[in-house]
């Protein structure tokens, strides 16, 4: 197994990828395929004392800088980093694509370059939400601003899929989120989501408010792409700024410090739980080939766990449980439709002979 590496991608590119890349193998065991400028690869990894490591290069002529437009970036840029990456997975040559690059040109990328899988009509990015439970799974977070009722279902059955195959919850929970609990609450496309939830065999709980997220209340919130980037960036927000107070209240408070003496464990392993360097990785679900998305921020620790969490979803074989779930619920759908058909079929049947049989008798009488 090879995970490909946008090295051009993020903040601090090329150093962090690099650096990442080097420390996912040092530490974990996992082959990467570093994917940009040879020279500055090359250059970082003579820093790293890393040029023996089984790690290996592959040029790239284009770099798509962050905040560049997708579709003129997918225009008039087929050789950037992340489509060279891509194209390395759809060649089989790599087992998934790691990216902390621009979420837009990653998305388009994938989309482009691996389509999407079969009945799939939206891929969605899925991003590990700290909860009070451990975590919960959210989507989509920046994919699809404005997504349909249909789509939005499926957002619920791939995060379920995710969630159960992933994080190893049995029968994870699905919410809808909302910004009330009744389901006459919010746009047209909730409600008619929430109808579509009702009518599946997912363990659907109904709409919940933003209040029961970091609840651990359900496993699986779905949502629109606005949302979900909100919510995302707002949990971010929060674990920093409860670290800055707190870094705050130690340095101006003796007793403040004799406190952190007796609970710096519990309040490491509670930053722990909050860091998106932890995880560092996002990945985009129903595409046909595994992408992971990072932080635009990742630093080298938030890359080396981006590749340990993207080899994890690899070994989980994700993408062929996704398919299979789709597969099923689109034939209960066909079925479902077909079942109608059939009863509109035999209704107009059984009128048009109702009808002809009256009017013969009619005819008899005459």
């Amino acid at each position: 197994m090879k995970i490909a590496v946008d090295a051009m991608g993020g903040d601090y590119a090329p150093a962090a990828a690099v650096e990442g890349a080097v420390l996912a193998w040092r530490e974990f065991g996992i082959e990467t395929i570093l994917v940009g400028a040879p020279a500055r690869i090359e250059t970082e990894l003579a820093r790293l004392d890393a040029r023996g490591l089984p790690l290996e290069v592959r040029e790239a002529t284009q770099t798509i800088e962050m905040g560049e437009s997708p579709s003129r970036a997918l225009k008039g840029k087929p050789d950037s980093s992340i489509r060279v990456a891509i194209r390395l997975v759809k060649g089989g040559e790599a087992s998934a694509v790691f990216s902390a690059g621009d979420t837009g040109a990653a998305f388009a990328s994938a989309l482009y370059e691996l389509q999407r899988l079969k009945g799939v009509i939206r891929p969605a990015i899925a991003a590990l939400i700290p909860t009070l439970k451990g975590f919960s799974v959210m989507l989509d977070v920046g994919a699809n601003l404005n997504p349909k009722p249909q789509q939005l279902f499926q957002y619920g059955l791939m995060g379920a899929v995710y969630t159960e195959a992933v994080l190893g919850k049995d029968r994870p929970t699905v919410g809808l989120l909302n910004v009330g609990g009744e389901d006459t609450k919010g746009t047209e496309a909730l409600k008619e989501a929430h109808q579509l939830f009702n009518l599946s065999d997912l363990n659907f709980v109904g709409n919940v408010e933003g209040n029961t997220i970091f609840q651990g209340i359900p496993d699986v919130i779905v949502c629109d792409g606005f949302s979900g980037n909100v919510a995302l960036k707002v949990s971010e927000s929060l674990s920093e700024m409860f670290t800055s107070l707190l870094r705050d209240e130690v340095e101006h408070s003796f007793r403040s410090k004799i406190g952190y003496m007796f609970l710096q464990n519990g309040i490491k392993s509670m930053r722990k739980r909050t860091d998106y360097s932890e995880y560092g990785a996002a990945p985009l679900l129903g595409v046909g080939g595994l992408c992971t998305i990072g932080h635009g921020r990742s630093n080298p620790k938030a890359v080396k766990n981006a590749i340990r969490t993207t080899a994890e979803i690899v070994k989980r074989d994700l993408n062929t449980k996704i398919q299979a779930e789709i597969d099923k619920h689109l034939a209960v759908q066909r079925s479902g439709e077909v079942g109608w058909r059939l009863w509109n079929q035999i209704r107009t049947g059984l009128f048009h002979g109702s009808a002809q049989e009256s009017a013969g008798k009619e005819r008899e009488e005459l």
